[in-house]
């Protein structure tokens, strides 16, 4: 099957192109959080020439506790993505959870991400993929690789094929995670270009019971094998500070180090290409 260019603003993602970047803190805890990160992330990537889309959650409904932080909800939330969409000029993407959501979070998001958990529920995959914006399913970890060949059927069916698909892990055991590499391999054989989520593949999903936890230390080294593997994009959450963030903490990159992690990215990227 012939490689796809999926093309999000003036970024295309896709076999032969630059290495593209998602990240950003994992919600928005305040518009000056997120507008800061935003800023920030951008002269990162601006320096090294890496395509850069924006990722927060205006409301990460698949907390483990009902006690913890969720976001500032939707309407909030897209007021405030759609302010860095347009005073910074950064394509945004953030996830939704039910299909009430998708309407208003269409007319905002130039990526609309469909979360592991939901990645099965033909009903938002589906509207997802009628709002003609570019839809980036995550594996479920629950999931083969191969398993994600009907996920893309239900997105082209529903005449849309600015598709991403997202290799996040896939569950072993209890409160943890491990990387088949293969299935980057075989997700890009559906013709899609294929992210890897280097965060949220290190995360120890209700590992600390009432909460996630995380090997952050892992983080480069598992993106380091996902970018000679030949994956078309990285998914990074960051923070300032990642001890004192609201959700998944444990696993998210600092953002001071951002920009060496993706320097040594870039080495590899040039080897590959």
């Amino acid at each position: 099957m012939k490689n796809k260019i999926v093309k999000i603003g003036n970024i295309e993602i896709g076999k032969g192109k630059t290495l593209a970047l998602i990240a950003g803190p994992c919600v928005i805890e305040s518009e000056e959080s997120a507008f800061d990160h935003a800023k920030r992330i951008k002269k990162i990537t601006k320096d090294l020439n890496i395509p850069f889309i924006f990722k927060s959650s205006y409301d990460k409904a698949n907390r483990s506790s009902i006690d913890s932080f969720r976001g500032p909800g939707i309407e909030k939330g897209l007021n405030i993505l759609n302010r860095i969409k347009k005073e910074l000029k950064i394509p945004v993407l953030s996830d939704v959870h039910s299909i009430t959501e998708i309407e208003k979070a269409g007319k905002v998001l130039d990526v609309i991400q469909i979360p592991a958990f939901l990645c099965r529920q033909t009903d938002i995959v589906v509207a997802a993929a009628k709002t003609g914006k570019a839809v980036n399913v995550k594996k479920g970890q629950f999931m083969s690789p191969k398993e994600m060949y009907n996920v893309v059927r239900k997105i082209e069916k529903s005449g849309n094929k600015n598709i991403l698909l997202t290799e996040r892990g896939t569950t072993f055991g209890y409160n943890m995670l491990i990387n088949d590499f293969r299935g980057i391999v075989i997700m890009q054989e559906t013709g899609y270009p294929v992210v890897y989520d280097a965060t949220h593949s290190v995360q120890m999903p209700g590992g600390k019971g009432n909460v996630s936890g995380g090997e952050s230390r892992f983080v480069l080294a598992l993106s380091k094998a996902a970018v000679a593997v030949g994956c078309d994009a990285l998914f990074v959450e960051v923070h300032e500070k990642p001890e004192k963030a609201l959700s998944d903490g444990a696993n998210m990159l600092k953002l001071s180090d951002l920009g060496e992690y993706l320097a040594q990215i870039r080495k590899i990227e040039k080897v590959v290409k």
